[in-house]
C-alpha cells in the first residue's frame, strides 16, 4: 500500500484542512501529516511544494495528488470503501452529498464574519452582520432535519459517521468559539463530533499553535 500524506494548514484556523483529516482518520489508515503554518512569509512557498492549486489541504497517495477538501474525501470514500464514508442507501447517500456540497459552496456570510478560531472564546460584531443569522438558522435547520430523518442508528447526522459530519465539524467549532447556541436536538451530535479521537487530537495540536492575524 502506498504511503498516504495529508498536507494541512494551521490547525486552529484551517477549517478546510480539518474536514479531510477527520475523514482520513476514520478510514483507519496510517498516514503522514505535513503541517504548513499559515500567514507567514514562507507559507506560499511551502504550500507550493505540495499543492498545484497553491492551497491546502492536499492528499498524496503514492503518485496520486488530490487537492480540495471534498475531492480528497470523495477519493478516500472510493479508495477505502470499507470505511463507509457515505451512507449505503442511495437516497440517504444523495441527501448526505447534498448537505455536504451545500457547506462546500455556501454560507459565505458565516465564513467571512465568523472565521474558524478553534481554541478562542469570544464575541465579535460579525454576529450581527448581514446574512450571518440566516446562515446559522439554515445550518441548524438542515442538520436537525438530518438527525430527525436519518440519525436513528447513531449519534451522527446519518447515524454512523460520514463525510457530512466532517464537513460540519468546523461549524461546531465556530458556534462554540462565538457562543452561538445549539438547538437542543443537536447537542448530542455536537458532543459526538467533538469527542472523536481525531477531533480531540486536532484540538490538542491547535492549542499549541501561535495566534494568526486572520484565517478563514
Amino acid at each position: 500500500m502506498s504511503e498516504l500524506t495529508l498536507v494541512v494548514g494551521s490547525k486552529n484556523f484551517s477549517s478546510w484542512s480539518l474536514r479531510p483529516y477527520l475523514a482520513l482518520a476514520h478510514t483507519g489508515q496510517s498516514f503522514r501529516e505535513v503541517l504548513v503554518p499559515l500567514d507567514t512569509p514562507e507559507t506560499a512557498a511551502l504550500i507550493a511544494m505540495h499543492s498545484p492549486s497553491g492551497r491546502v489541504p492536499v492528499l498524496k497517495h503514492g503518485d496520486t495528488v488530490v487537492w480540495d477538501s471534498l475531492s480528497i474525501c470523495e477519493y478516500l470514500a472510493e479508495t477505502f470503501p470499507a470505511a463507509k464514508l457515505w451512507p449505503e442507501a442511495s437516497p440517504v447517500r444523495a441527501m448526505a452529498r447534498s448537505v455536504t456540497t451545500e457547506m462546500h459552496s455556501g454560507f459565505q456570510a458565516l465564513r467571512s464574519h465568523l472565521p474558524m478560531d478553534l481554541t478562542a472564546r469570544k464575541t465579535v460584531p460579525g454576529l450581527d452582520a448581514p446574512g450571518v443569522h440566516a446562515d446559522i438558522a439554515r445550518i441548524q435547520a438542515l442538520l436537525s432535519g438530518c438527525r430527525e430523518r436519518h440519525g436513528k442508528g447513531g449519534p451522527f447526522l446519518f447515524g454512523a459517521f460520514s463525510i457530512a459530519d466532517a464537513f460540519y465539524a468546523p461549524v461546531i467549532t465556530r458556534f462554540v468559539t462565538y457562543g452561538v447556541p445549539f438547538r437542543p436536538e443537536l447537542t448530542s451530535w455536537r458532543d459526538a463530533v467533538l469527542g472523536l479521537p481525531a477531533m480531540i487530537k486536532w484540538t490538542e495540536d491547535a492549542q499549541g499553535e501561535p495566534p494568526l492575524a486572520r484565517y478563514r
